[in-house]
């Protein structure tokens, strides 16, 4: 069987099952673990808190082409997308390790522009740079591992599992944006000022919601994941580790304005299936939803219910209980229509 026949998915899978027999009960390590693969993050128990760890990378001809994508924004983008991993469980970025894989013929100042990029973001989270490893490559790879903690070690994750029947689904800020922003990009559209500016940075800008992870947690917010692949796909890695269902009501998503006024009828596709605006998506009762959007500093905005289901399906539907299908769910390697961002 081919990587491709299984899927990026069937391969966690079966490489977490293997990593589940190599277990040794009795190694201090296994004893601490919390969580391990399965999450946004790895989590385990230290002396005073819970700490967290992830890693991710972008890979060009993948992930980003140097046509759409600057040196410095590469930089900000690497860490963010590691950075939301530690958010969506309701920790604190704390530290970084960059691997950067490099051709022989990359500027030296490029390179320098790129760790600019990382160090802008890195600041604003206060995460501290501590080491890495430079490789020589055909390509450019650029692997980041954040390390992060929560405030002690009695406080609450949010994670994957922890949805329930009744539950309210809610997501933060507005997606559809980064879709949007690579269709801009890739195919040369022209849009006013502000809409470019605004798709363009939702692309290549996203901003993790570290405050807003925090502030789930204190409300009693347990199920969470960021969205990255896709709203829908993301959901179902919910609905999967919970064991649950979900309905979505389409016309309650909130999409980011620049998308709906230049995308049109595909400004629903892009924000339920787009991926990569690392918003946070959660579930909560009614009670513990309103308590989050009194104190968020983004928009929240409940865009369905979580439901009983043994199948674990994810339906989706219009103002009217009418469904909705769609042509595709999210991004996923080593399927066919694998694009190029």
């Amino acid at each position: 069987m081919k990587v491709s026949e299984l899927g990026e998915f069937g391969i966690i899978n079966l490489l977490t099952e293997v990593a589940h027999n190599s277990r040794d009960k009795a190694a201090t390590s296994w004893q601490q673990l919390f969580l391990g693969i399965s999450d946004d993050a790895a989590a385990w128990y230290g002396d005073s808190a819970m700490q967290l760890a992830t890693v991710d990378a972008l890979r060009q001809g993948i992930h980003f082409t140097l046509e759409t994508t600057p040196w410095a924004d590469l930089g900000w983008k690497a860490l963010a997308v590691n950075l939301s991993d530690i958010a969506a469980m309701g920790g604190l970025p704390r530290y970084a390790l960059i691997s950067l894989a490099l051709p022989d013929q990359t500027e030296v100042e490029n390179v320098v522009t790129l760790y600019k990029g990382i160090i802008k973001l890195a600041r604003q989270f206060g995460v501290t740079i501590i080491g890495g490893d430079v490789d020589r490559a055909p390509l450019i790879d650029i692997s980041i591992t954040a390390i992060g903690s929560t405030s002690s070690r009695t406080q609450p994750l949010l994670t994957r599992s922890a949805a329930k029947d009744g539950d309210k689904m809610a997501v933060t800020g507005y997606l559809g944006g980064a879709a949007g922003g690579l269709e801009m990009l890739t195919k040369h559209l022209q849009f006013d000022t502000e809409a470019t500016n605004s798709l363009r940075q939702a692309f290549l800008h996203p901003y993790p919601r570290v405050a807003e992870g925090q502030i789930l947690v204190k409300k009693g917010v347990r199920a969470a994941i960021d969205i990255s692949d896709g709203l829908v796909a993301d959901l179902n890695h919910i609905c999967q580790s919970s064991r649950v269902g979900a309905k979505i009501k389409v016309d309650r998503v909130p999409i980011m304005p620049a998308v709906k006024a230049n995308f049109g009828a595909r400004a629903p596709e892009l924000a339920l299936s787009g991926g990569e605006d690392y918003e946070l998506l959660f579930t909560a009762d009614s009670e513990i939803l309103e308590q989050v959007k009194s104190s968020a500093p983004c928009p929240i905005t409940e865009i369905g219910e979580i439901i009983a289901d043994e199948k674990n399906e994810i339906s989706l539907v219009d103002s009217h209980g009418r469904p909705v299908h769609l042509t595709k769910t999210g991004w996923e390697h080593f399927k066919p229509e694998r694009r190029q961002r």
